[in-house]
């Protein structure tokens, strides 16, 4: 099939959309679908190969807030427009889009839901005028569902169907001042009713989100997320520490409240109290923004406060390389999020490596470990109850390893790439 993947880029922060978007059309044209990557507002950072190439970045993000804030901008000659959109200025932005808060932004995602009806009208017709220079796609993938306003122009201009991905949409809208959370909620459900079917990585979020939006069930299909393997699966096996033995806890995503990062440091230094757990160190890793430092900066205060500056490293914007040793070298792993979450890349990963979770009992969490047999669930998502979910596995490393070689056969098994876009097909064929 001749599939388009339409894919915002995140500038200089590390995004699992795009980590996702990227390995799902690498992998859909290794099983032989011919499939276009299309970037927009910033380039992409990514940690495999790009899958994009040299296609050109559409929306440019300095073009898109010139024409949200100065109505006649919408009017300004190519030339201008496109030296806005050179790659040196897209990076130069790309640094202050790292600061960027969803309370900053209400008017400007409302105005994208609405699409040909909203400010960026111009950059719209730009890419439908370019995709329609390209092979005719049978189906068009918007990343997520903030994109959904490019629906209707899409269907009518290149004649294809438009199947959108959701992924973790509820955090960021309701992080919306009002007016334009619930007029952003509104529009979305109205532009919605245009698509041809929804893809969401999980039952919890499609459930969530077809509540919210009110689109028929027979219109989303739940494929989970996958991942590319190449060096997971070259890592040696695990066996388990004796007793004693240094143990590490891990975190890895967003350095940021959201992502619960100071939690699971409450929850470190909660047990390195008990002399019992002396053995225990702390590694935190995942993408560090500007304005995530000064929390980050918070979190180190209180650990050197506690003495325990040197059991405690920090790993910011890490290469898939070091990622990867980094996963390996924890025995165990806690990301509990604050946020309606419809997946969490960070959770196959961490298993792919084979080593365990410890997440609290809310959102995707149970359907993620519960499918995978790859680390246990706890009740309330508090730094105690966390530390109280580690104590008895830091007790028994057998436990922990059990853990983790399960999940990482799970992985191996059901959350690939080549899963994830075989399965993809099959629900694009499913949703006609």
């Amino acid at each position: 099939m001749k599939f388009v993947q339409i894919t915002p880029g995140a500038g200089g922060m590390y995004c699992g959309n795009c980590f996702r978007d990227n390995a799902l059309v690498a992998a859909l044209r290794r099983q032989g679908h011919d499939t276009l990557m299309v970037p927009l507002y910033l380039p992409m950072t990514l940690d495999e190969e790009s899958a994009y190439a040299s296609t050109p970045t559409f929306f440019g993000g300095i073009n898109v807030y010139l024409s949200q804030k100065i109505p006649g901008y919408r009017r300004a000659p190519a030339w201008l427009r496109a030296w806005f959109d050179s790659p040196k200025l897209l990076r130069w932005a790309a640094g202050k889009a790292a600061k960027t808060r969803a309370a900053d932004v209400g008017e400007l995602n409302l105005s994208m839901l609405r699409g040909e009806e909203g400010s960026q009208t111009r950059e719209l017709e730009d890419l439908i005028a370019w995709l329609a220079c390209q092979p005719r796609p049978e189906v068009v993938f918007l990343s997520n569902a903030l994109l959904v306003g490019f629906a209707r122009r899409l269907k009518q201009a290149l004649n294809t169907r438009v199947v959108v991905f959701l992924q973790s949409e509820e955090a960021f809208l309701d992080s919306i001042p009002e007016p334009w959370r619930s007029e952003s909620w509104n529009t979305l459900a109205d532009r919605g009713r245009e698509v041809d079917g929804w893809i969401s990585p999980s039952r919890y979020f499609a459930e969530r989100m077809q509540e919210r939006l009110g689109f028929p069930k027979d219109r989303i299909r739940v494929v989970p997320n996958g991942i590319k393997l190449d060096g997971y699966s070259q890592l040696p096996p695990r066996e388990a520490k004796a007793p004693g033995e240094p143990l590490t806890l891990g975190f890895f995503a967003r350095q940021c409240p959201e992502k619960g990062l100071d939690l699971v440091v409450d929850a470190f230094l909660e047990l390195r109290r008990d002399p019992a757990y002396r053995h225990l160190r702390l590694r935190v890793g995942g993408g560090c923004g500007p304005s995530d430092v000064p929390f980050v900066e918070e979190q180190k205060r209180k650990i050197s406060a506690a003495g325990l500056g040197s059991d405690a490293s920090f790993h910011p914007n890490v290469s898939r390389e070091e990622k990867i040793a980094f996963y390996a070298a924890c025995d165990v792993i806690s990301v509990p999020g604050r946020q309606s979450e419809a997946f969490g890349l960070y959770q196959i990963e961490a298993m792919a490596a084979g080593t365990p979770l410890v997440q609290p009992n809310v959102i995707t969490y149970p359907e993620i470990l519960g499918d995978t047999g790859g680390g246990i669930l706890y009740g309330e998502n508090s730094p105690s109850a966390l530390a109280g979910a580690l104590r008895p596995l830091i007790a028994n490393p057998a436990r922990l390893r059990a853990l983790g070689d399960a999940g990482r056969q799970s992985v191996f098994g059901r959350y690939t790439d080549e899963a994830m876009a075989r399965d993809i097909h099959r629900a694009v064929l499913d949703l006609r």
